[in-house]
């Protein structure tokens, strides 16, 4: 017999919570990936970045809306990728009981589900000033495009990074029209976090990944998977610091990065690419590293 914990995906953080929902509830919950916050932080987190580099350290107001926002488009992204990828989800041993991929909920239902999403992204779109609104709205075409991507190249992660980090410009720009320039290095920075944590991420798919044709960067990198990952972290700090010295034209100001270097150096380092826990640790680590770069940007961004 199936249980309620067994329709739980194996990387859920909270397996007893959700488990306790009644049914239908808690297959909506997980589709919406409620049970995995880490998520809706690593959404979140280039948001707060772009507000606090870009001058917004009194603006918390904004930076709570943009964590509601982030809650709902994560999750809305992940019913629409889940709708998208059923097929393909239903053949790799960590998605198989994903709600749809289970046939659990239908997609008229899970269409229903992304809509109610969107109309509370709506609500948090509307809280920002026309000029933010219209950077927020260009992400909807890489929002759209990102499932299909692991299809026809070997490098989605590289897609993934224009879109889960695209709440840097949204958030400077919901604050300043001016510095667009760092604000391009803390994209671009941001993007290549993305690349490496994501890479990390699709370690515990490989074989499945492999057997199904589903392509990553974790198997386009072979047995090169941890200096890859160092690669792409140590471009990050070096694109963040140039986006500090943009702001602030002072060699303190980047010592406020070294917590956060360390934090990806220490990733790196430890990463076990054979061992799924080890990976799954070091990706959901990416929490506090998110916060420490937030902190760095709170410093740098209240003293330009």
């Amino acid at each position: 017999m199936t249980t309620a914990t067994d329709q739980i995906v194996p990387d859920s953080e909270h397996r007893g919570l959700v488990a306790r929902l009644p049914q239908p509830l808690r297959d909506y919950a997980l589709l919406a990936r409620l049970d995995r916050p880490i998520g809706w932080w690593l959404l979140f987190w280039p948001c707060a970045w772009g507000v606090f580099l870009a001058g917004g350290a009194r603006q918390w107001h904004l930076v709570a809306w943009m964590l509601l926002g982030s809650i709902a488009m994560r999750g809305a992204g992940c019913v629409y990728n889940d709708i998208v990828d059923a097929d393909l989800d239903a053949q790799v041993a960590r998605t198989a009981q994903r709600p749809v991929a289970s046939g659990r909920v239908r997609k008229k239902a899970a269409w229903a589900w992304l809509g109610l999403l969107a109309a509370v992204g709506l609500v948090v779109l509307l809280q920002l000033r026309w000029q933010a609104q219209i950077v927020a709205l260009g992400s909807l075409a890489l929002v759209a495009a990102y499932p299909f991507m692991k299809r026809i190249t070997w490098w989605p992660q590289a897609w993934l990074g224009l879109v889960f980090t695209w709440g840097a410009p949204t958030g400077w720009v919901a604050v300043s029209d001016t510095g667009l320039g760092a604000l391009a290095a803390l994209y671009a920075g941001a993007m290549c976090w993305c690349i490496g944590y994501d890479t990390i991420y699709a370690l515990q798919d490989r074989e499945d990944d492999a057997m199904v044709g589903i392509r990553s960067s974790a198997r386009a990198l072979g047995n090169k998977v941890k200096p890859g990952v160092t690669a792409f972290y140590t471009a990050a700090v070096v694109l963040w610091a140039q986006a500090f010295w943009l702001v602030r034209p002072d060699p303190l100001a980047l010592l406020a990065l070294l917590p956060v270097a360390l934090h990806l150096g220490w990733q790196a380092l430890s990463l076990e690419v054979d061992d799924g826990d080890n990976a799954l640790a070091r990706f959901r680590s990416n929490r506090t590293a998110g916060f420490l770069m937030a902190l760095a940007c709170l410093v740098v961004g209240s003293a330009g």
